[in-house]
């Protein structure tokens, strides 16, 4: 059940949501109009780009969902579980996450494409942090899933099922917290272009020790 979840998973999805909507927010201002954060979008792209082979777009986008693949293969090793269970390298993963968003910046002011790549992974990164636990579904980069899962809670309400409250609130957080990140993300970016997303990468770099610190006192009390 969803109540089994520790009681900082709302903060840390509402924070991760909120990064992820920034980040996204700069990748549609500053990438051509391209999503990073999630690959729907990015793979309908790259069919389009089938109906013209000679176009250089195509290895780009298929870098782009390479990038996101290969982010979340490291924090799927990183992690190894899909369980939200203290003492696992989220710490690691966020702060691989930041570095990559801190490089990006770099490459990105100069004009690199390596720097769509870069926040790709990171975003595929963050994505893999949590799956799922309890059978609460958690994601942060996207939100066609919390829609999705919110319809079913409704659905299943007007049969007459119970309705998890928490599990609701949480989806809600996770909403709230993308869209957020995604408004700061577009005033930024008018104001710092890509310098905007040392937002994101300084909160994914802040997380990242407060974990640890967090991770440390608990075994130390325990």
């Amino acid at each position: 059940m969803i109540s089994k979840l520790s009681r900082w998973v709302e903060f840390g999805a509402f924070v991760l949501a909120f990064v992820a909507g920034c980040v996204n927010s700069v990748g549609l201002l500053g990438f051509d109009h391209q999503a990073v954060s999630h690959l729907s979008g990015t793979a309908t792209l790259l069919g389009i780009g089938f109906n013209n082979l000679a176009s250089n777009n195509i290895s780009h986008i298929v870098l782009i969902l390479t990038s996101f693949f290969l982010g979340s293969s490291l924090s799927g090793f990183l992690v190894h579980s899909s369980d939200l269970k203290l003492g696992r390298h989220y710490g690691t993963a966020l702060f691989i996450e930041a570095s990559l968003l801190f490089i990006s910046i770099f490459l990105l002011s100069n004009g690199s494409l390596y720097g769509h790549y870069l926040t790709s992974a990171a975003c595929g990164i963050q994505n893999a942090l949590a799956t799922s636990y309890s059978g609460a579904i958690i994601r942060t980069t996207h939100l066609t899933g919390i829609f999705t899962d919110l319809g079913i809670m409704f659905g299943a309400k007007v049969r007459g099922e119970a309705f998890d409250k928490r599990k609701f609130i949480l989806f809600i957080i996770i909403i709230l917290g993308f869209i957020l990140g995604a408004s700061l993300g577009a005033y930024l970016f008018e104001k710092l272009h890509f310098l905007s997303l040392l937002i994101p990468a300084c909160i994914c770099l802040t997380l990242a020790f407060l974990y640890r610190i967090y991770s440390v006192k608990v075994r130390l009390t325990s």
